[in-house]
């Protein structure tokens, strides 16, 4: 088992859903996008280089609420979003 396949596994026993795109930018450049939501309607959509990266910033305490070791505190690459909308 991959390690972003244990992040993605123990993010599902937490109650999250997740869905998981590669993609190409506009520079052709391969990037790879996660989105994480709950049914509480917590959503988060993160982007990154490559999978694991991308796993690694879901998986730190942005997702884990107050209850995380920083209380929840976020880093600026995962956003927070209340809607489903297209990431650009």
């Amino acid at each position: 088992m991959k390690y972003w396949e244990i992040i993605a596994d123990n993010l599902s026993k937490a109650g999250w859903s997740l869905g998981l795109v590669s993609a190409l930018d506009c520079q052709g450049r391969a990037i790879w996008i996660v989105d994480a939501h709950r049914d509480d309607g917590k959503r988060f959509v993160v982007h990154a280089d490559d999978k694991l990266t991308a796993f690694l910033e879901l998986a730190s305490d942005r997702v884990e609420g107050p209850e995380g070791p920083t209380g929840g505190v976020r880093a600026p690459i995962a956003r927070e979003i209340s809607s489903p909308t297209l990431y650009g």
